[in-house]
Protein backbone atom coordinates (compact mmCIF):
# COMPACT_ATOMS: atom_id res chain seq x y z
CA UNK A 1 0.00 0.00 0.00
CA UNK A 2 1.51 2.74 -1.09
CA UNK A 3 1.52 6.50 1.53
CA UNK A 4 2.23 10.11 0.44
CA UNK A 5 6.19 10.62 2.07
CA UNK A 6 5.75 13.04 4.98
CA UNK A 7 7.56 16.18 6.22
CA UNK A 8 10.70 14.87 9.11
CA UNK A 9 11.90 16.87 11.86
CA UNK A 10 15.24 16.77 13.05
CA UNK A 11 15.13 15.49 16.89
CA UNK A 12 17.33 17.15 19.27
CA UNK A 13 18.95 13.97 20.85
CA UNK A 14 20.66 13.42 17.39
CA UNK A 15 21.49 17.44 16.79
CA UNK A 16 24.56 17.41 14.70
CA UNK A 17 24.36 13.85 12.98
CA UNK A 18 21.11 14.09 11.58
CA UNK A 19 20.64 16.69 8.92
CA UNK A 20 18.05 18.25 7.17
CA UNK A 21 15.89 16.30 4.12
CA UNK A 22 14.73 19.66 2.43
CA UNK A 23 15.95 22.62 0.83
CA UNK A 24 15.33 26.12 2.42
CA UNK A 25 12.52 26.01 -0.77
CA UNK A 26 10.60 23.14 0.85
CA UNK A 27 11.69 20.58 -1.93
CA UNK A 28 13.39 17.05 -0.80
CA UNK A 29 17.33 16.20 -0.46
CA UNK A 30 18.33 12.60 -0.81
CA UNK A 31 19.71 12.09 2.98
CA UNK A 32 23.00 9.90 2.71
CA UNK A 33 24.53 8.14 5.44
CA UNK A 34 28.31 9.68 6.26
CA UNK A 35 30.69 7.82 5.08
CA UNK A 36 31.83 4.70 7.47
CA UNK A 37 34.78 3.05 7.99
CA UNK A 38 32.90 -0.26 6.96
CA UNK A 39 30.05 -1.29 4.72
CA UNK A 40 27.50 -2.07 7.32
CA UNK A 41 24.39 -2.70 4.61
CA UNK A 42 23.83 -6.14 4.37
CA UNK A 43 20.79 -6.08 1.90
CA UNK A 44 18.33 -3.57 1.05
CA UNK A 45 15.37 -4.39 -1.18
CA UNK A 46 12.05 -2.52 -1.66
CA UNK A 47 9.00 -4.80 -2.72
CA UNK A 48 5.66 -4.17 -4.26
CA UNK A 49 3.18 -6.80 -3.80
CA UNK A 50 5.37 -9.47 -2.04
CA UNK A 51 7.69 -8.80 -5.01
CA UNK A 52 11.02 -7.57 -5.17
CA UNK A 53 11.03 -4.35 -7.26
CA UNK A 54 14.44 -3.28 -6.72
CA UNK A 55 17.75 -3.85 -4.75
CA UNK A 56 20.31 -1.14 -3.86
CA UNK A 57 23.46 -1.19 -2.11
CA UNK A 58 23.83 1.97 -0.44
CA UNK A 59 21.50 3.67 1.81
CA UNK A 60 21.46 7.08 -0.54
CA UNK A 61 20.22 4.37 -3.47
CA UNK A 62 17.34 3.31 -1.92
CA UNK A 63 15.68 6.49 -0.27
CA UNK A 64 15.92 7.75 -3.90
CA UNK A 65 14.45 5.27 -5.13
CA UNK A 66 11.87 5.31 -2.50
CA UNK A 67 11.29 9.01 -3.18
CA UNK A 68 11.60 8.50 -7.09
CA UNK A 69 7.70 6.98 -6.87
CA UNK A 70 4.54 8.74 -8.60
CA UNK A 71 3.67 11.38 -6.81
CA UNK A 72 6.38 11.22 -3.75
CA UNK A 73 4.93 7.68 -3.08
CA UNK A 74 7.08 5.01 -1.38
CA UNK A 75 6.77 1.26 -2.61
CA UNK A 76 4.55 -0.77 -0.50
CA UNK A 77 7.64 -1.91 1.69
CA UNK A 78 11.30 -1.22 2.12
CA UNK A 79 13.31 -3.94 3.71
CA UNK A 80 17.05 -2.86 5.11
CA UNK A 81 19.45 -4.89 6.82
CA UNK A 82 22.63 -3.42 8.96
CA UNK A 83 25.20 -5.01 10.67
CA UNK A 84 26.69 -3.21 13.33
CA UNK A 85 26.15 0.47 11.89
CA UNK A 86 27.62 3.35 12.07
CA UNK A 87 26.04 5.72 14.34
CA UNK A 88 25.49 8.14 11.01
CA UNK A 89 23.98 5.82 8.91
CA UNK A 90 21.48 4.70 11.85
CA UNK A 91 20.93 9.00 11.63
CA UNK A 92 20.02 8.66 8.33
CA UNK A 93 17.65 5.95 8.95
CA UNK A 94 16.24 8.02 11.49
CA UNK A 95 15.44 10.99 9.19
CA UNK A 96 14.35 9.27 6.46
CA UNK A 97 11.96 6.79 8.39
CA UNK A 98 11.27 9.28 11.50
CA UNK A 99 12.63 6.74 14.12
CA UNK A 100 12.70 7.85 17.26
CA UNK A 101 15.54 9.39 19.19
CA UNK A 102 15.43 6.51 22.20
CA UNK A 103 15.02 3.64 19.89
CA UNK A 104 17.96 4.87 17.58
CA UNK A 105 19.98 5.09 20.65
CA UNK A 106 19.35 1.37 21.91
CA UNK A 107 20.31 0.94 18.70
CA UNK A 108 23.89 2.29 18.46
CA UNK A 109 24.76 1.34 21.90
CA UNK A 110 23.29 -2.62 21.80
CA UNK A 111 23.41 -4.43 25.14
CA UNK A 112 19.72 -4.02 25.18
CA UNK A 113 17.25 -6.81 26.71
CA UNK A 114 14.72 -7.92 25.04
CA UNK A 115 11.46 -5.70 24.83
CA UNK A 116 9.06 -4.54 22.23
CA UNK A 117 8.23 -0.74 22.29
CA UNK A 118 5.89 1.44 19.88
CA UNK A 119 6.74 4.94 19.05
CA UNK A 120 3.63 6.29 17.20
CA UNK A 121 3.07 4.03 14.40
CA UNK A 122 6.46 2.37 14.73
CA UNK A 123 7.45 -0.78 16.68
CA UNK A 124 10.62 -1.33 17.91
CA UNK A 125 11.73 -4.58 18.89
CA UNK A 126 14.85 -6.17 20.83
CA UNK A 127 15.56 -9.44 19.85
CA UNK A 128 18.21 -12.06 21.51
CA UNK A 129 19.42 -14.38 19.25
CA UNK A 130 21.09 -17.60 20.25
CA UNK A 131 23.90 -20.56 18.28
CA UNK A 132 24.92 -23.27 20.04
CA UNK A 133 29.08 -23.93 18.76
CA UNK A 134 29.31 -27.97 19.35
CA UNK A 135 33.06 -27.26 18.75
CA UNK A 136 34.14 -25.33 21.82
CA UNK A 137 30.71 -26.27 23.20
CA UNK A 138 29.09 -23.28 24.60
CA UNK A 139 26.03 -20.90 23.90
CA UNK A 140 26.88 -17.52 21.54
CA UNK A 141 24.62 -14.82 21.81
CA UNK A 142 23.62 -12.11 19.36
CA UNK A 143 21.50 -9.35 19.48
CA UNK A 144 19.18 -8.02 17.13
CA UNK A 145 17.12 -4.37 16.71
CA UNK A 146 13.90 -4.67 14.35
CA UNK A 147 12.29 -0.99 13.49
CA UNK A 148 8.69 -1.84 11.87
CA UNK A 149 7.15 0.98 10.63
CA UNK A 150 4.01 1.41 8.17
CA UNK A 151 5.72 0.57 5.08
CA UNK A 152 9.10 -0.41 6.35
CA UNK A 153 11.72 -2.99 8.17
CA UNK A 154 14.79 -1.76 9.40
CA UNK A 155 16.85 -4.46 11.11
CA UNK A 156 19.88 -3.66 12.95
CA UNK A 157 22.25 -7.01 13.58
CA UNK A 158 25.00 -6.50 16.45
CA UNK A 159 26.18 -10.82 15.89
CA UNK A 160 26.62 -13.13 13.66
CA UNK A 161 22.87 -15.11 14.37
CA UNK A 162 20.32 -14.78 12.96
CA UNK A 163 20.75 -15.77 9.41
CA UNK A 164 18.37 -13.30 8.53
CA UNK A 165 19.43 -13.14 4.49
CA UNK A 166 17.04 -17.23 4.90
CA UNK A 167 14.23 -15.22 6.54
CA UNK A 168 14.30 -13.16 3.06
CA UNK A 169 14.59 -16.12 1.36
CA UNK A 170 11.81 -17.82 2.85
CA UNK A 171 9.63 -14.91 2.65
CA UNK A 172 10.37 -14.20 -1.24
CA UNK A 173 9.38 -17.67 -1.86
CA UNK A 174 5.95 -16.74 -0.37
CA UNK A 175 5.00 -13.18 -2.27
CA UNK A 176 1.34 -13.76 -0.74
CA UNK A 177 2.99 -14.18 2.74
CA UNK A 178 4.99 -11.12 2.37
CA UNK A 179 2.29 -9.08 1.02
CA UNK A 180 1.07 -8.64 4.26
CA UNK A 181 3.53 -6.10 5.46
CA UNK A 182 5.78 -5.68 7.84
CA UNK A 183 4.01 -7.63 10.43
CA UNK A 184 4.94 -10.32 8.60
CA UNK A 185 8.21 -10.02 8.36
CA UNK A 186 8.15 -8.99 12.44
CA UNK A 187 6.79 -12.47 12.58
CA UNK A 188 9.35 -14.42 10.29
CA UNK A 189 12.35 -12.83 12.26
CA UNK A 190 10.45 -13.72 15.59
CA UNK A 191 10.24 -17.45 14.03
CA UNK A 192 13.53 -17.21 12.80
CA UNK A 193 14.71 -16.47 16.16
CA UNK A 194 12.75 -18.93 18.03
CA UNK A 195 13.67 -21.61 15.81
CA UNK A 196 17.04 -20.99 16.86
CA UNK A 197 16.83 -21.57 20.03
CA UNK A 198 15.96 -25.46 19.49
CA UNK A 199 19.53 -26.67 18.67
CA UNK A 200 20.86 -24.20 21.64
CA UNK A 201 18.30 -26.18 23.95
CA UNK A 202 19.71 -29.45 22.42
CA UNK A 203 23.07 -28.88 22.86
CA UNK A 204 23.08 -27.70 26.47
CA UNK A 205 20.84 -30.85 27.21
CA UNK A 206 23.88 -32.88 25.53
CA UNK A 207 26.13 -31.28 27.63
CA UNK A 208 23.81 -31.58 30.48
CA UNK A 209 23.83 -35.48 30.16
CA UNK A 210 27.53 -35.79 29.72
CA UNK A 211 28.56 -34.10 32.95
CA UNK A 212 25.49 -35.78 34.58
CA UNK A 213 27.36 -39.10 33.98
CA UNK A 214 30.58 -38.37 34.38
CA UNK A 215 30.26 -36.30 37.58
CA UNK A 216 31.37 -39.56 40.04
CA UNK A 217 34.77 -40.26 37.81
CA UNK A 218 35.85 -36.04 37.67
CA UNK A 219 35.19 -35.44 41.19
CA UNK A 220 36.32 -31.22 41.63
CA UNK A 221 36.98 -30.85 38.15
CA UNK A 222 33.37 -31.23 37.00
CA UNK A 223 32.42 -28.68 39.25
CA UNK A 224 33.36 -25.74 37.08
CA UNK A 225 32.15 -27.46 33.75
CA UNK A 226 28.73 -27.49 35.85
CA UNK A 227 28.96 -24.09 36.73
CA UNK A 228 29.40 -22.67 33.37
CA UNK A 229 26.64 -24.63 31.73
CA UNK A 230 24.93 -22.53 34.37
CA UNK A 231 25.97 -19.32 33.51
CA UNK A 232 25.06 -20.25 30.01
CA UNK A 233 21.01 -21.93 31.08
CA UNK A 234 20.91 -18.55 32.80
CA UNK A 235 21.61 -16.46 30.18
CA UNK A 236 19.85 -18.30 27.99
CA UNK A 237 17.30 -17.59 30.20
CA UNK A 238 17.29 -14.29 30.32
CA UNK A 239 17.02 -14.36 26.64
CA UNK A 240 14.10 -16.13 26.20
CA UNK A 241 11.95 -14.70 29.48
CA UNK A 242 11.34 -11.20 28.52
CA UNK A 243 10.76 -12.28 24.68
CA UNK A 244 7.69 -14.07 25.89
CA UNK A 245 6.19 -10.69 27.45
CA UNK A 246 6.82 -9.07 23.73
CA UNK A 247 4.96 -12.00 22.30
CA UNK A 248 2.41 -11.32 24.75
CA UNK A 249 2.41 -7.63 23.76
CA UNK A 250 1.93 -8.26 20.22
CA UNK A 251 -0.82 -10.88 20.88
CA UNK A 252 -3.14 -7.76 23.03
CA UNK A 253 -2.71 -6.14 19.77
CA UNK A 254 -3.99 -8.30 17.33
CA UNK A 255 -7.85 -6.72 17.26
CA UNK A 256 -6.46 -2.77 17.91
CA UNK A 257 -4.02 -2.70 15.29
CA UNK A 258 -6.42 -5.62 13.07
CA UNK A 259 -4.06 -8.28 12.04
CA UNK A 260 -5.52 -10.44 10.22
CA UNK A 261 -6.51 -14.25 11.10
CA UNK A 262 -3.26 -16.01 9.39
CA UNK A 263 -1.22 -13.92 10.78
CA UNK A 264 -2.24 -13.88 14.03
CA UNK A 265 -2.15 -18.18 13.91
CA UNK A 266 1.49 -17.94 12.94
CA UNK A 267 2.35 -15.55 15.91
CA UNK A 268 0.80 -18.38 18.33
CA UNK A 269 2.78 -20.88 16.90
CA UNK A 270 5.73 -18.79 17.64
CA UNK A 271 4.48 -18.03 21.56
CA UNK A 272 3.90 -22.04 21.79
CA UNK A 273 7.22 -23.11 20.74
CA UNK A 274 8.37 -19.97 22.55
CA UNK A 275 6.85 -21.76 25.40
CA UNK A 276 8.14 -25.36 25.18
CA UNK A 277 12.00 -23.84 24.86
CA UNK A 278 11.34 -22.20 28.45
CA UNK A 279 10.08 -24.75 29.89
CA UNK A 280 12.95 -26.86 29.00
CA UNK A 281 15.09 -24.06 29.70
CA UNK A 282 14.08 -24.30 33.39
CA UNK A 283 14.16 -28.06 33.38
CA UNK A 284 17.82 -28.01 32.40
CA UNK A 285 18.74 -25.12 34.87
CA UNK A 286 16.31 -27.33 37.86
CA UNK A 287 18.49 -30.52 36.59
CA UNK A 288 22.00 -28.69 36.55
CA UNK A 289 21.00 -27.60 40.47
CA UNK A 290 20.75 -30.71 41.25
CA UNK A 291 23.54 -32.14 39.58
CA UNK A 292 25.92 -29.19 41.37
CA UNK A 293 24.87 -30.48 44.91
CA UNK A 294 25.47 -34.05 43.88
CA UNK A 295 28.70 -32.98 43.18
CA UNK A 296 29.37 -31.01 45.95
CA UNK A 297 28.24 -33.97 48.54
CA UNK A 298 30.56 -36.32 46.36
CA UNK A 299 33.52 -34.01 46.56
CA UNK A 300 33.28 -33.46 50.12
CA UNK A 301 32.71 -37.32 50.85
CA UNK A 302 36.03 -37.59 48.75
CA UNK A 303 37.41 -34.88 50.86
CA UNK A 304 36.79 -36.79 53.93
CA UNK A 305 37.78 -39.77 52.73
CA UNK A 306 41.30 -38.12 52.01
CA UNK A 307 41.06 -36.68 54.94
CA UNK A 308 40.39 -39.88 56.96
CA UNK A 309 43.11 -41.73 55.14
CA UNK A 310 45.82 -38.73 55.61
CA UNK A 311 44.65 -39.20 59.41
CA UNK A 312 45.57 -42.69 59.59
CA UNK A 313 48.68 -42.44 57.88
CA UNK A 314 49.79 -39.85 60.65
CA UNK A 315 48.55 -42.55 63.56
CA UNK A 316 50.78 -44.90 61.88
CA UNK A 317 53.47 -42.70 61.86
CA UNK A 318 53.01 -41.30 65.66
CA UNK A 319 52.82 -44.86 66.85
CA UNK A 320 56.02 -46.16 65.46
CA UNK A 321 57.93 -43.22 66.79
CA UNK A 322 56.52 -43.28 70.06
CA UNK A 323 57.30 -46.86 69.92
CA UNK A 324 61.26 -46.27 68.79
CA UNK A 325 61.21 -43.22 71.35
CA UNK A 326 61.03 -45.60 74.25
CA UNK A 327 64.53 -47.74 73.45
CA UNK A 328 66.17 -44.20 72.60
CA UNK A 329 65.40 -43.06 75.78
CA UNK A 330 66.46 -45.88 77.98
CA UNK A 331 69.60 -46.18 75.84
CA UNK A 332 70.19 -42.04 76.16
CA UNK A 333 70.33 -42.66 80.20
CA UNK A 334 72.73 -45.17 80.18
CA UNK A 335 74.86 -43.60 77.51
CA UNK A 336 75.69 -40.57 80.05
CA UNK A 337 78.90 -42.01 80.72
CA UNK A 338 77.97 -40.69 84.74
CA UNK A 339 80.51 -42.52 87.60
CA UNK A 340 77.61 -43.14 89.74
CA UNK A 341 74.51 -44.51 87.90
CA UNK A 342 71.98 -47.27 89.24
CA UNK A 343 72.80 -50.82 88.14
CA UNK A 344 75.76 -49.24 86.39
CA UNK A 345 78.10 -52.25 88.02
CA UNK A 346 75.29 -54.50 88.11
CA UNK A 347 76.27 -58.07 86.03
CA UNK A 348 72.70 -58.58 84.74
CA UNK A 349 72.14 -54.60 83.79
CA UNK A 350 72.68 -54.98 80.23
CA UNK A 351 70.48 -57.33 79.39
CA UNK A 352 68.24 -55.85 82.04
CA UNK A 353 68.30 -52.80 79.56
CA UNK A 354 67.96 -54.45 76.72
CA UNK A 355 65.09 -56.18 78.09
CA UNK A 356 63.19 -53.30 79.31
CA UNK A 357 63.56 -51.79 75.72
CA UNK A 358 61.53 -54.32 74.37
CA UNK A 359 59.38 -54.77 76.75
CA UNK A 360 58.53 -51.34 76.80
CA UNK A 361 58.00 -51.57 72.77
CA UNK A 362 56.03 -54.36 72.85
CA UNK A 363 53.44 -52.51 75.53
CA UNK A 364 53.38 -49.71 73.56
CA UNK A 365 53.14 -51.97 70.33
CA UNK A 366 50.01 -53.91 71.58
CA UNK A 367 48.18 -50.77 72.82
CA UNK A 368 48.39 -48.69 69.54
CA UNK A 369 47.26 -52.17 67.77
CA UNK A 370 44.34 -52.33 70.19
CA UNK A 371 43.45 -48.51 69.49
CA UNK A 372 43.35 -49.86 65.39
CA UNK A 373 46.57 -47.34 65.12
CA UNK A 374 48.74 -49.60 63.19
Amino acid sequence: MATTLPTRTTRPGLAGVLRPRRRPDGTARVVDAAPARRNALVTSAIYDGGVRTSSHATLGETFRALRSRPGGQRGELAWIGLERPDPRELASLAAEFDLHALAVEDAIQAHQRPKLERYGDTLFVVLHAARYDDAAEEVEFSELHVFVGPDFVVTVRHGASPDLSAVRRRMEADPAMLARGPEAVLYAILDAVVDGYAPVVAGLENDIDEIESQVFAMGAEASRRIYELSREVADFQRAVRPLRQVLHALTQGFTKYKVDEEQQAHLRDVADHLTEVAERVETHRGALRDILTVNATLVAQRQNEEAKAQNDEIKKISSWAAILFAPTVVGGIYGMNFDVMPELHWAFGYPFALGLMVAVSVVLWGVFRLRRWI
